[in-house]
């Protein structure tokens, strides 16, 4: 184990939309010497370093993650006491990642490949929806964080409240390692509750660190709040909490060491807080990075699945560079002069001219550049080793792909990536043949940098159409096709992304059999199907489960492969109206084969007609998407809101005010009814409502509903024809 590694973290900065990550990242760039210029998000100037697409500065949000890296030395001078020894020198990888939740999937890739993370939480707003989202994601990947409270400087910001938030929404252990001197315009500084020190920042861009006495008025509450605060902490040092209970002063080295540990086991959350706009509190949660989110060293240890004797078994991965290199491909763009591929390397080393295996496709590629990212500029490095994120040039792979240096490890794939199903969709036709070359090229890009955006013909009409999480994902890359291909597209209207599902267990019982000339069929299969419940779902985006109870060798086993494929061939399309089918469970329990006559392919026939029964008559049912909507209105158009959204068939799901005299009020509503919302909500509030949506869940849909869209689809299944 490298010196070296233990001085590495690897973090992103995650949060609702416009809580201030672009801004915070823009600060903690500067204060490490990356950049020389603070530029704003929103404003005029050249836009904000990570924000690097025109689309990004033009709307004033992050639309892809980027990546860079930058050195910390500590915020005083002397150094500081950090977690893995008195270190200085501290190599930070950041990934800067989008807030709208139609682009989440680059939330969710980078999380896949982060050590550490930092959730920014707006003290103003609190807990919003996408903070929400955005902690889930950083659960199912075991990410350690630090929570910053940030712009404090706000009318209505309030700390309290925000760690309030973090523990009754987020079921946090949060704890509070700061106090904020004055708050809103008043907002001057912070008191550190474990050195009991004030900190003023000063200078053009907050540069200059002043360290003071707390002030006089402030001394109760700051030992108040510092008590409760190592209470806390001690529940993760023995040795403290008897030294707490023993009365005796606690060493600062301990209480960072329980922090971190704390930190670590996802068992605590500290609570920064600060202001990045005013440059405030930055350069204090950067230390905070660099004592507690751990290195590729102190991390729990990624895993890998290795297939042996056609058995999958899981392995754990070293950050060791004399070990064989695995490394995972977690984000790729298509570029002029090849793809860019984005990747963590979790065990061994990678040298420019290496020659690498791609474990799904089994194909070696050659690493002809490796680089080092900065937003969208890259700085060219010969090697990388165990626990860096870098680039690599020229490499053709897919997002998640896993690579590796040594054929005895050909067979070790890293654990996938969690992709949201997409939830609307729409038609693109361009306006001449020369453009649907174009088009067609910009679309297959897209589909490949973006597993949530997806692609396809329809088979009835032959048009293209494209599929995503959101109008906003959609619209994005139309731009992006006028403005890159110079493609004119014409859109169509969006259509929601119906399902189909049973509702109740139906039995089999299927005999294919034909005799013909020559040799004949025979397949024979017995068993049910039933819905796919939350509790027997093997992962959380599980559709479709096969359970093979067949004894005594009635169907021989290699015939099951065949029946599987054919129950899942059915899946594609529904009965009630030709959407696909989700959330379906199939035992096959029984059957019989003939010697001569049965086949893969008259299993697999007599699969898929069982199947069609059995949902017949299982009570299909069509579902719809529903959206977690979130509307944040001045209180005083919160009727016309709620009213509004349950005219849309909306469930209003909880309404609170906030201090600052706004109402904030989350719903679930269809999707369906969701288009065009915007320009309502702006016209019923006066301009000044805005909301977030994102999904949710797929539900039944009403009777009447129902038959409207089976009727809608009968039609257009034959106008297509």
């Amino acid at each position: 184990m490298s010196k070296e590694l233990s001085k590495t973290r690897n973090i992103g900065i995650s949060a609702h939309i416009d809580s201030g990550k672009t801004t915070l990242t823009e600060r903690i760039l500067f204060y490490c010497d990356k950049i020389h210029k603070i530029e704003e998000v929103k404003g005029g100037g050249a836009g904000a370093t990570m924000d690097h697409m025109e689309l990004e500065r033009e709307k004033g949000i992050t639309i892809t993650s980027a990546a860079t890296t930058v050195q910390w030395d500590g915020a005083f001078d002397g150094g500081i006491p950090y977690a893995e020894g008195d270190q200085k020198n501290i190599k930070i990888n950041i990934i800067d990642t989008p807030g709208h939740v139609d682009f989440t999937v680059e939330v969710e890739r980078s999380l896949r490949v982060l050590d550490g993370a930092i959730l920014v939480i707006c003290s103003v707003a609190g807990v919003q929806s996408q903070s929400i989202t955005v902690d889930r994601q950083m659960r199912r990947y075991r990410v350690p964080r630090l929570a910053f409270l940030n712009k404090m400087d706000r009318m209505g910001a309030n700390a309290f409240n925000g760690v309030k938030a973090l523990r009754e929404k987020l079921n946090h252990n949060a704890v509070l390692m700061q106090l904020p001197i004055g708050y809103e315009d008043e907002f001057k500084g912070i008191i550190d509750l474990i050195k009991m020190k004030a900190y003023y920042f000063h200078g053009e861009n907050g540069e200059e660190i002043e360290t003071a006495d707390i002030p006089a008025d402030m001394l109760d509450q700051a030992q108040e709040h510092r008590e409760a605060m190592l209470d806390t902490i001690s529940e993760f040092s023995d040795e403290m909490m008897e030294m707490l209970l023993d009365g005796k002063d606690i060493p600062e080295a301990m209480i960072h060491e329980a922090v971190k540990i704390g930190a670590q086991s996802l068992k605590m959350t500290p609570v920064f807080l600060g202001s990045a706009f005013k440059n405030k509190g930055v350069q204090l949660l950067i230390d905070a990075v660099a004592r507690y989110l751990p290195s590729p060293v102190s991390c729990e240890k990624p895993t890998a699945k290795k297939e042996v004797a056609g058995k999958e078994e899981k392995i754990t991965l070293q950050p060791e560079d004399s070990l064989p290199l695995v490394c995972m491909a977690f984000k790729i763009t298509d570029e002029q002069f090849g793809q860019l591929t984005y990747t963590r390397i979790y065990q061994g080393k990678i040298n420019k001219g290496d020659t690498v295996i791609n474990t799904r496709t089994k194909k070696r590629v050659r690493v002809g550049r490796l680089v080092r990212m900065h937003a969208n500029d890259r700085e060219n490095i010969e090697s990388a080793g165990a626990g860096d994120i870098i680039a690599m040039i020229g490499v053709d792979c897919a997002s998640g792909d896993t690579f590796v240096g040594d054929d005895a490890w050909a067979n070790v794939s890293c654990e996938g990536i969690h992709v949201p199903i997409p939830v609307i969709e729409l038609s693109v036709k361009a306006k001449d043949k020369d453009g649907q070359a174009r088009m067609s090229k910009g679309l297959q890009r897209f589909r490949k940098e973006d597993p949530t955006f997806h692609l396809f013909t329809d088979e009835e009409s032959g048009e293209t159409r494209i599929a995503g999480m959101g109008e906003l994902h959609l619209e994005i890359y139309v731009e992006r096709l006028k403005r890159e291909y110079k493609v004119e597209a014409e859109v169509g209207a969006p259509q929601v992304n119906y399902r189909e599902t049973i509702r109740q267990p139906a039995k089999f019982d299927y005999l294919h059999k034909k005799q013909t000339g020559g040799s004949g069929q025979f397949g024979h299969v017995i068993g049910e199907v039933r819905p796919l419940t939350t509790e027997k779902k093997e992962k959380e985006d599980q559709i479709f489960k096969f359970n093979n109870n067949i004894k005594g060798g009635s169907i021989p086993n290699e015939f099951i492969g065949a029946c599987e494929k054919g129950f899942q061939d059915v899946m594609d399309k529904g009965p009630l109206a030709a959407f696909p089918v989700i959330n379906v469970e199939v035992d096959l329990n029984d059957g019989r084969y003939h010697d001569v006559d049965s086949s893969d392919m008259a299993f697999r026939i007599a699969s898929r007609q069982a199947m069609r029964q059995a949902i017949r008559n299982a009570s299909p049912v069509i579902l719809e998407p529903y959206m977690k909507v979130e509307v944040e209105s001045p209180d005083e158009f919160q009727g016309f809101v709620i009213g509004d959204l349950s005219s849309r068939r909306g469930i209003i799901q909880a309404s609170e005010s906030t201090e600052t005299g706004d109402a904030i009020i989350n719903a679930l509503v269809p999707l369906s009814e969701m288009f065009g919302y915007a320009t309502v909500l702006r016209s019923g509030s006066a301009g000044k409502a805005g909301y977030t949506m994102e999904f949710a869940e797929y539900r039944e849909c009403p009777p009447n509903i129902q038959e409207n869209v089976m009727k809608a689809r009968a039609e257009k299944l034959a106008k297509d024809e």
